[in-house]
């Protein structure tokens, strides 16, 4: 684990996998709401944790990079269902690097239990993990121009959802009608890190 200074209150802290980002995140979530850290913002990416507006940064670089990281808390959150179409113009391919047929890759992506790792790209967007590391894709060579709002979309280790429609180099798997950003509601986003969120497929799919 590496922090290094940002600014006069932020700390990036540096870690070697997305899991430890995780972990690292649930625990500085729980640090705060106990009282025990004083901090405006704690935001995790793929392999960081950014800790804005923190009180006493250089303590916390010497504390954090010697400390040991508990693992990530058993899932307490409620679950979050997004119904899903699997119709999406990549799914083929996505089975063929399976090694399986597009009924049998709807099946493992419906069944697997799904954490939201982190946040970006857009608002709303969540990078999701939970599918086991052989079943990584790559992006297209070729991205697309405009993805529509909705696409369920796979690429490298993760799962997502585009909120709106945007340019986008993931494998289109599926459609959701679910809202992922609404600014009329509190919170605007759908999925937060640490959320667990499972694909429900619909039964007109």
């Amino acid at each position: 684990m590496r922090a290094l200074l940002v600014g006069d209150d932020a700390l990036l802290v540096e870690v070697s996998s997305g899991k430890e980002a995780q972990a690292l995140h649930a625990e500085l979530l729980r640090r705060r709401a106990e009282g025990a850290l004083t901090v405006r913002e704690i935001v995790p990416a793929a392999r960081t944790v950014l800790l804005d507006g923190l009180a006493d940064p250089d303590r916390w670089a010497a504390e954090l990079t010697t400390a040991r990281v508990p693992e990530v808390p058993s899932r307490a959150r409620e679950l979050i269902e997004l119904p899903v179409r699997y119709d999406g113009p990549d799914l083929a391919v996505v089975a063929a690097h399976w090694g399986v047929t597009e009924r049998e890759a709807a099946r493992i992506h419906a069944g697997t239990e799904f954490t939201v790792a982190f946040c970006g790209f857009a608002p709303g967007f969540g990078y999701l993990t939970g599918l086991p590391d052989h079943y990584a894709v790559p992006r297209r060579a070729t991205p697309r121009t405009a993805v529509p709002a909705g696409a369920v979309a796979l690429a490298g280790p993760y799962t997502g959802v585009y909120p709106r429609t945007s340019p986008g180099g993931w494998q289109l798997i599926g459609t959701t009608d679910a809202v992922l950003w609404d600014h009329t509601r509190v919170p605007a986003a759908l999925l937060s890190p640490g959320a667990r969120v499972r694909f429900v497929p619909r039964e007109d799919a």
